[in-house]
């Protein structure tokens, strides 16, 4: 058993406001299977006393959070960020397919799976979400990868037999078949968890997209991932494809693959009826901000969702997104809620912000109690951030005298410098 003494966020679990202690600890040991996890936050003054004997790193005045938790990110786009495209169809053709048809070759998509996670780790990203490529060794690369670092990780193969071009196209049946070998392998080892993923209705025939369904009513505990609603032209092309759909979003409904463990990305052209479908199945959006606005796609309407009873959490989206950095999505998604020309405009707070990218997200996983947060037996994932990292920093949270002046600090100021130190499952 260890603890840690410093400043210590974490979130109630009901209403998901902030709890802070200025002078916090932290304590961290084996639960009865041997997993490391949180025994114990608090102040530290009625803390201390319980634990006689436990070594204390003493920390401050640095902050200890949850773990950060990117409810959508493209794992084979590392190498993808920051490409130029006219938009969201013409980045897809002239970079991301291209780059994606490589990750047939495992050792190719071992390298990339290893540099993506020091990224994370690096970015203080404990948890995500992530897409693989439609090639069955680009999963079982990323699920190695996570397996040994011991994270809590979640992918899937990409589904896309139509509408992409050769080298990334798979075939119906195989793709089938392979997904459900790979949940068999995968799905519930360890803290591996399988998604199946459908790229976007456009790129999977009604015969896949039957068969995802299929599987998702098979296999009712693994995720579902795709993205919907991005972009007036997506939405359009989708309507065109499948006319018999009432919307965008309807057509996964259509195929089984609107339910609790569901996540789709963007959801920004939604209409009242889409948000009441996704609050009505449990099924929840990963706001995308930076990469929603590198391709012009627009902006996701807090409020709209907020009316509606959504869930949703915070995504970086690379390669499309423009950062790993919580801290960069976390602002842009302040900028995103203050836009009020196209929607009306909303201040999120600081601490709803790190909600998002925190037990949030993980409540949107269905994870809510695993992940994301520091209570008493959760899994023991955490960073230690440092509020000194960069003079600028260090002089502006200075003047903090509130939490909420001190995590927007960090969310304006902050990049992969402030994070000190990412633990995985107390390691």
């Amino acid at each position: 058993m260890k603890a840690y003494r410093a400043r210590l966020l974490r979130f109630d679990d009901a209403s998901g406001q902030p709890l802070y202690d200025e002078d916090g600890l932290l304590v961290v040991g084996p639960d009865a299977h041997g997993q490391a996890v949180v025994r114990a936050a608090g102040a530290h003054a009625a803390l201390i006393d319980r634990f006689p004997g436990v070594a204390v790193e003493d920390l401050r005045p640095r902050l200890i959070t949850p773990g950060f938790v990117d409810l959508h990110i493209h794992y084979p786009q590392t190498d993808v960020i920051g490409a130029p495209a006219a938009g969201l169809l013409p980045w897809l053709e002239n970079y991301t397919f291209p780059h994606e048809s490589r990750f047939h070759e495992p050792a190719y998509a071992r390298g990339v799976a290893e540099f993506f996670l020091d990224e994370l780790a690096r970015n203080g990203v404990t948890t995500a979400l992530t897409f693989a490529t439609s090639h069955p060794a680009s999963v079982n690369a990323m699920f190695e990868a996570a397996q040994a670092r011991g994270l809590r990780f979640i992918t899937g193969k990409v589904l896309q037999d139509r509408h992409s071009p050769d080298g990334v196209r798979d075939h119906t049946e195989q793709s089938l078949i392979d997904t459900e070998a790979l949940i068999r392998r995968w799905h519930g080892v360890d803290r591996l968890g399988y998604a199946i993923t459908p790229r976007f209705a456009p790129t999977s025939t009604p015969a896949q997209l039957r068969g995802a369904g299929e599987l998702a009513a098979k296999y009712p505990d693994v995720w579902i991932q795709s993205h919907v609603a991005e972009n007036v032209d997506e939405i359009r092309w989708a309507a065109e494809l499948f006319p018999d759909s009432a919307s965008y979003l309807g057509v996964y409904g259509d195929f089984g693959l609107l339910r609790e463990r569901a996540v789709y990305a963007h959801c920004i052209h939604l209409s009242a009826a889409d948000r009441a479908l996704m609050a009505r199945t449990g099924t929840v959006a990963a706001v995308s901000p930076t990469s929603n606005q590198f391709l012009g796609s627009g902006f996701f309407d807090y409020a709209a969702a907020d009316a509606a009873g959504m869930r949703y959490g915070l995504a970086s989206d690379v390669g499309g997104g423009t950062s790993f950095s919580p801290f960069r999505t976390m602002l842009a998604a302040y900028v995103v809620g203050r836009e009020g020309q196209t929607k009306p405009g909303l201040s999120l707070t600081p601490a709803q912000l790190w909600w998002q990218h925190t037990a949030g997200a993980a409540r949107a996983l269905g994870l809510e109690g695993v992940v994301g947060n520091l209570l008493p037996g959760c899994e023991a994932d955490f960073v230690v951030l440092n509020p000194q990292a960069t003079p600028l920093l260090a002089r502006k949270t200075a003047q903090a005298h509130s939490l909420d002046e001190l995590l927007f600090a960090l969310i304006v100021l902050g990049d992969d410098r402030v994070v000190e130190r990412t633990v995985i499952a107390g390691r």
